[in-house]
């Protein structure tokens, strides 16, 4: 059955299907501020939850209880997570300022991946809310070689690395600069697909050049993004005009799209279908949504301000999880969302 993982701003919500009875919700780290969410399904009964100013914690009871974990971290806003599907025990943390760091023993002890702050782009990374400073705001494993890394810098640089973070390539050609989510896809040697705020894009070769498929994508200000775990070619992504009407309950209007190129005499000509009347809140009022799988074709979750759904047709239909979401949930923006079989 599947437990879900969604990081609210203040909150972590551990959502269980105890199948015939509705699912039950849990409130976990009420009061922190949080930023991502990691969850292997070689290590289901281990959950990860990164904050921004009180560093990592590490559940090892399926969600159940939280211990922070020691970390020789920059400091203590860790705000991207990424268990490697070669090994649960190898995990990759992203910080606030910029860096990356691996353990191969499920988060006791880390070392630093050093080079990313030398890159020559460097100079040029900012996080427009605090200029002053940039972070990780994605970590990808590749799922054909454990040691090519895809790392998403917000905001400044698509950066890479070959030899599991030894050297790091940056912006390759045409790749985005404002990476928000990356994703791989088990059944696609060479695949990653990003959501960036300057719009969504797609590599073939491993990160190192991208192509740009924007037709029909009327909101190019990218943020959630899934793979259908049984069609490569089959995308779903959620977008606005920009960061205000994205991520603030006040001012949202975002909206979800998907893309898939499957039976298309020409891929590079499939466009994006605007996804209405599903089922899943879009439009004025609602946040950009966060997606993730399982392991199950066509099915994906989505957790946004007005709940957390499912939809079995990649997108086609959704439905809500039943939970109750009060209005203070409504006025927040959740941070991650990761779901898993137990």
């Amino acid at each position: 059955m599947p437990t879900a993982y969604a990081a609210l701003e203040d909150r972590l919500l551990v959502c269980v299907d105890t199948t015939g009875s509705g699912w039950e919700t849990s409130v976990r780290l009420e009061g922190y501020r949080l930023e991502c969410v990691a969850v292997s399904p070689d290590a289901p009964e281990r959950a990860f939850v990164g904050t921004f100013e009180d560093g990592l914690f590490r559940s090892s009871d399926a969600g159940d209880s939280f211990e922070p974990l020691e970390t020789p971290f920059v400091s203590e806003a860790v705000t991207s997570l990424a268990i490697s599907p070669h090994d649960p025990d190898v995990l990759y943390a992203g910080t606030e300022p910029s860096r990356v760091y691996r353990s191969e023993d499920a988060g006791d002890s880390w070392e630093p991946l050093e080079g990313i702050v030398d890159l020559p782009s460097a100079e040029e990374w900012f996080f427009p809310p605090r200029p002053h400073t940039h972070h990780v705001r994605w970590l990808e494993v590749d799922p054909f070689d454990p040691d090519r890394l895809y790392v998403g810098i917000e905001a400044g640089a698509f950066v890479y690395s070959d030899d599991g973070g030894e050297t790091w390539q940056e912006r390759p050609t045409g790749s985005r600069r404002d990476n928000h989510t990356l994703a791989v896809h088990p059944d696609r040697r060479g695949r990653v697909y990003t959501a960036a705020g300057d719009g969504y894009a797609e590599s073939d070769d491993g990160g190192e050049s991208w192509h740009h498929p924007q037709e029909g994508l009327e909101h190019t200000y990218c943020w959630g993004l899934a793979v259908d775990p049984g069609d490569p070619d089959s995308v779903i992504v959620s977008s606005a005009s920009g960061a205000r009407s994205a991520h603030s309950a006040d001012t949202a209007s975002s909206y979800v799209y998907r893309r898939s190129t499957a039976g298309s005499e020409d891929a590079a000509e499939a466009s994006w279908e605007r996804l209405a009347d599903t089922g899943l809140p879009t439009g004025d009022g609602v946040v950009r949504a966060l997606f993730d799988t399982t392991d199950e074709p066509g099915v994906v979750y989505a957790v946004n301000n007005q709940g957390l759904f499912v939809s079995e047709d990649f997108g086609g239909r959704w439905e809500s999880l039943g939970l109750e979401w009060s209005e203070e949930y409504e006025e927040q923006t959740p941070r991650g969302l990761a779901v898993v079989d137990t």
